[in-house]
C-alpha cells in the first residue's frame, strides 16, 4: 500500500463498537513483533520511546533523534504507523506543521497531538489549538497524505476522577472544535468512568479513543460503550521492564 492508502486504511479501522486496539511500542523490534503477531497497525507511546532511550517524556528527546526512531519503525513494518507526537515540538502553528511534515516524510500516517502546554501549565486555549490542528491538516493535504490526527485532550489525565464530570462540557466543546479543524479521532486519556466515556461517545462526531488504565481492563466492555480506538500507553513498556528485571533476579 502507498502511504496515502495506509492512512485511509488506518482511518477505516476506527469502528464504533469494534475498536482498533493499539498496544503501544517504543522501537522497531517491538513494531515488527506486533506486526508479525497480526496487529493491523502500530502506535508508539512518547513516554515509552523516551524512557527506552534514556530521556524523560515531554519532548525531552531531541526531535531529530525521535524522527530517526520513527523512520526505522516505518521501514520495518508494512502496516500503518501512528506516532505519539506530544505537542508537536513547537507552539506556533506553522512550526508545528513543519515538524509534522517531517513525521509524514519519515513514513507515518497518523499522530497523537495533545492540547497540554508541554513544558508549561494547563491546556492551550481552544482557538489556539484549533489553529495548530488546521495548520497540520493543511500541510498534510499538501503532502498528499490524509493524516489521521488523534486530537488528545489532557482534561482528564492526572486529575481527580471525582472531578471528571465537571470537565465534560469543555471536553465536548474541544471535541467539536477539533473535529471542525480536521482531526480524525478524539483521545481522552485518563477518563475511566464508563458512564462518562459513554457520554463522550454519544456526543462526539469523531471516533473516540480511550487509554486502558485504572479500572479499564476489558476490551469487550469498552467496545460495548462504543469506543473506536483503544490504546495501552506506557503500560506495555513498564510490563516489559518488570519482566526483564524479574528474569534477571531469578537467574
Amino acid at each position: 500500500m502507498s502511504q496515502a492508502e495506509k492512512a485511509r486504511h488506518f482511518a477505516d479501522l476506527h469502528k464504533k463498537g469494534d475498536p482498533v486496539v493499539l498496544y503501544n511500542i517504543w522501537d522497531a523490534g517491538g513494531a515488527k513483533t506486533l506486526a508479525s503477531a497480526g496487529a493491523p497497525a502500530i502506535a508508539t507511546g512518547s513516554w515509552s520511546v523516551a524512557a527506552a532511550h534514556g530521556f524523560d517524556d515531554g519532548e525531552r528527546m531531541p526531535l531529530d533523534f525521535s524522527l530517526m526512531i520513527v523512520e526505522r519503525i516505518c521501514a520495518t513494518v508494512d502496516v500503518p504507523v501512528t506516532v505519539d507526537f506530544e505537542g508537536g515540538y513547537a507552539v506556533d502553528p506553522s512550526d508545528v506543521a513543519e515538524n509534522v511534515r517531517r513525521v509524514i516524510r519519515a513514513g507515518a500516517i497518523g499522530i497523537n497531538f495533545e492540547d497540554r502546554v508541554v513544558g508549561g501549565e494547563g491546556l492551550h486555549p481552544i482557538p489556539a489549538q484549533v489553529e495548530r490542528i488546521e495548520a497540520i491538516t493543511a500541510m498534510a493535504e499538501e503532502e498528499g497524505v490524509p493524516l489521521v490526527l488523534n486530537a488528545r485532550t489532557d482534561l482528564f489525565l492526572g486529575t481527580d476522577p471525582d472531578s471528571h464530570k465537571d470537565f465534560m462540557g469543555e471536553a465536548q466543546e474541544r471535541e467539536a472544535a477539533y473535529a471542525e479543524a480536521g482531526a480524525g479521532c478524539f483521545f481522552v486519556p485518563g477518563l475511566t468512568d464508563a458512564a462518562l466515556i459513554s457520554q463522550v461517545v454519544e456526543t462526539a462526531t469523531l471516533p473516540v479513543n480511550v487509554m486502558m488504565m485504572g479500572p479499564l481492563r476489558s476490551v469487550a466492555e469498552l467496545s460495548a460503550l462504543g469506543v473506536s480506538r483503544l490504546s495501552y500507553g506506557p503500560a506495555p513498556f513498564r510490563t516489559a521492564l518488570s519482566d526483564l528485571k524479574r528474569r534477571f533476579e531469578e537467574t
